[in-house]
C-alpha cells in the first residue's frame, strides 16, 4: 500500500466585506495531517470531499492536476481555499 501524499492548505482569497468568523487571513497555510484542527469546521465541512479526491489519486474538473480550490459556507464572508499536493 502506497503512502498517501501530504496536502497543504492555504487561504487565496476572501469575498464578501465582513472578516472571517474564525479569523482566519489570506495567506494563511496549513498541514492537512498536523494542523486541520486549526481550520474553521465550516471550511474543512467544504473541503473534506476534494482532499479525499486528491489523496486518492483522483483530480477535480478545471482544476490543474492536483489541485483542488474550495470555498467555506459562510454567506456573510467566502472564504478560498486551496488544498495541493506538497511533493517532498
Amino acid at each position: 500500500m502506497s503512502k498517501r501524499p501530504k496536502i497543504r492548505i492555504s487561504i487565496i482569497d476572501r469575498r464578501g466585506e465582513k472578516g472571517c468568523h474564525r479569523g482566519h487571513k489570506i495567506g494563511q497555510t496549513f498541514d492537512y495531517d498536523t494542523q486541520r484542527g486549526d481550520i474553521c469546521p465550516m471550511a474543512m465541512h467544504c473541503g473534506f470531499p476534494y482532499i479525499d479526491i486528491l489523496r486518492y489519486g483522483g483530480s477535480v474538473p478545471g482544476q490543474p492536476k492536483g489541485v483542488a480550490e474550495f470555498c467555506c459556507s459562510d454567506a456573510d464572508t467566502i472564504m478560498v481555499f486551496k488544498a495541493e499536493i506538497v511533493n517532498d
